[in-house]
């Protein structure tokens, strides 16, 4: 049994050493421009996402995780058995299959069947670089208030140079109600998902886009969704889990892309909320000085 565990701590040493080659190797970031309407530099780069080799790392991570949870649990039935008569002791099992029998061939993990698998968001408060949030009050400051009264439900928009400015329109994959400038930065988006990685394009759902209502929990802070410059999005049509610092990996790949377009990942929040994406603070002073808002 102790020889199992030797073994198995030699196997999580070759998976993290894969791990690191995978992560320095094909996830080198993109030094070139941003994309047409982007920031470039100064807000982050990497549209050309490598899901597959994003993917790889994630199972590569995951296999690590599993071994050292597996390597405690074996140490801990050593500590029991070694308290039992021989006879007793159960065969020594790995990854819950008897080693004397060949592990169960559940077939091939493929990149499509990868992307709605939730994950664990690395370093999730950094995940937003320099991009600066646009809170309630500077864009009630900055654009007016959306409606006068708030509440919980998804209201009407009534500010008229607001609903000048608000669109119901295909934007991709989804169909959504936004400022026009958003909804053609969100297109802009989108047609760099779709053109580097088709599979994760088609697989990409939304839970909505306009909500004129206060944040849940608050009195009277307005969210950016009532302003028409966020959108939840998730893949396949299943919904994240709100806080729990977890979601699906197509989510952390569609983020490179936000990222790179001036967009802000609710993942980043103090309450995780991975499904959102929004306009940044910067996009909006760009979009101003441009005369489009």
């Amino acid at each position: 049994m102790r020889t199992l565990i030797i073994a198995i701590a030699a196997l999580i040493v070759l998976l993290a050493a894969g791990l690191i080659w995978f992560a320095v190797s094909s996830m080198s970031p993109d030094t070139g421009d941003g994309p047409e309407g982007g920031f470039g530099d100064d807000i982050g780069s990497g549209t050309a996402v490598d899901s597959a080799a994003r993917i790889e790392i994630e199972f590569l991570r995951q296999q690590v995780e599993t071994l050292s949870e597996e390597i405690a649990t074996l140490d801990s039935r050593i500590q029991t058995l070694e308290q039992r008569p021989a006879a007793a002791a159960p065969p020594p099992t790995f990854g819950g299959q008897p080693t004397n029998d060949a592990p169960e061939n559940v077939g091939p993990n493929t990149i499509i069947d990868a992307y709605a698998q939730v994950v664990l968001i690395a370093n999730r408060r950094k995940v937003n670089g320099k991009i600066n949030v646009a809170g309630p009050r500077f864009l009630e400051q900055f654009l007016g208030r959306p409606r006068e009264n708030l509440s919980d439900n998804c209201d009407p928009m009534t500010n008229p140079k607001l609903r000048a400015m608000l669109k119901t329109e295909q934007a991709g994959p989804i169909r959504v109600s936004m400022l026009q400038p958003a909804l053609d930065s969100l297109r802009r988006v989108f047609a760099n998902v779709e053109s580097t990685d088709p599979d994760l394009y088609a697989r990409i759902n939304t839970a909505g886009s306009l909500c004129v209502r206060q944040i849940r929990g608050t009195r009277g802070r307005t969210s950016t969704h009532s302003f028409g410059l966020a959108v939840d999005l998730n893949i396949d049509g299943k919904l994240d889990t709100l806080g729990d610092g977890k979601t699906q990996l197509g989510l952390t790949i569609l983020a490179d892309f936000f990222r790179a377009e001036g967009w802000v990942w609710g993942a980043g929040f103090s309450r995780e909320d991975s499904m959102h994406f929004e306009v940044s603070r910067q996009m909006l002073e760009q979009w101003r000085a441009e005369g489009k808002i």
